[in-house]
């Protein structure tokens, strides 16, 4: 019994050892990530500011060897969502492995509860884990863009009407991004200011808008200005038929959806409301010819 005494406060020494040395050497490690000034860029989102710790920590120790090929999309992906000054490509990199290990831990607990342990499973939910980040990421994409064409024939009036005024290209500028709703189509024009500010001509700081958005709505406008700027045309005319082109676009848009409806809501109709209705219609029925002996 001695002996035994002896080997379990051996073994409660060592555990107790390994896990003091393991916070330390962790608390050290976590204290070598430098500090991060957030002064210049995006306010973190609340699920993200909890996990954001851990994620500089992934990105200072495992993410600085990484090769610029391999981040050459999730930065490309960021500047295209507009999210370029909340993280960094290796940052994003760094929350996708935080997003595989915590979906592999919550596949893990209710697996643990039911007492059965399945590898697929594991790995299933590790690799929904790590795709949830870019998915995440392309739905931003997605609602970035809608919100762009939606509010682009805005902007293009409120320009308009400035250049029309008597105000050169910078003026209506600053007239739109003072007057335009707050959202991404505010920020890029603003950066398309503040390049024109800085001596870059027309066409390099519209350009660099149209590389920074990629859409087609924009490469329209930024060419038709471009040709406008180079073969001497008015700015006034350029800017209210892209206003009216656009504007038509967003009504042929908004008819193509309402068209496509009533072909949406088929498979709701048939999977759910038809055969809620076929019941609550037979009930009845089936009940009193039950009570009428029809099945006996």
């Amino acid at each position: 019994m001695t002996t035994v005494y002896f080997i379990a406060i051996l073994g409660g020494i060592l555990l107790s050892g390994t896990l003091i040395m393991g916070v330390i050497g962790f608390r050290r490690l976590t204290g070598d990530v430098p500090t991060e000034n957030r002064s210049y860029l995006d306010p973190l989102p609340g699920a993200l500011r909890s996990l954001w710790p851990l994620i500089r920590f992934v990105d200072y120790h495992f993410c600085r060897s990484l090769p610029e090929g391999l981040l050459a999309r999730p930065e490309r992906l960021l500047q295209l969502a507009g999210i370029s000054f909340l993280m960094s490509a290796r940052q994003f990199v760094g929350l996708s492995f935080m997003s595989t290990l915590l979906f592999a831990v919550l596949t893990l607990l209710p697996m643990a509860m039911l007492d059965m342990f399945s590898p697929l499973f594991m790995l299933v939910g590790a690799a929904l884990g790590a795709f949830y980040p870019t998915l995440w990421l392309k739905g931003k994409l997605k609602k970035r863009r809608l919100q762009v064409i939606r509010e682009l024939p805005s902007y293009l009036e409120f320009m308009t009407m400035a250049i029309e005024a008597g105000l050169n290209m910078v003026g209506a500028l600053q007239q739109a991004v003072d007057k335009g709703v707050k959202g991404p189509l505010r920020q890029e024009f603003g950066l398309v200011l503040r390049d024109l500010r800085s001596g870059l001509t027309r066409a390099d700081a519209l350009n660099r808008m149209d590389e920074r958005m990629q859409l087609k709505e924009i490469s329209n406008f930024v060419k038709a200005v471009v040709q406008a700027d180079r073969m001497g045309a008015s700015l006034g005319q350029t800017f209210r038929f892209q206003a009216e082109q656009r504007r038509m676009e967003r009504f042929q848009r908004a008819e193509k959806l309402a068209m496509e409806a009533p072909t949406k809501l088929i498979f709701p109709l048939v999977a759910f409301i038809f055969p809620e209705t076929f019941v609550v219609i037979a009930f009845p029925i089936a009940i009193k010819a039950m009570q009428s002996g029809a099945f006996h």
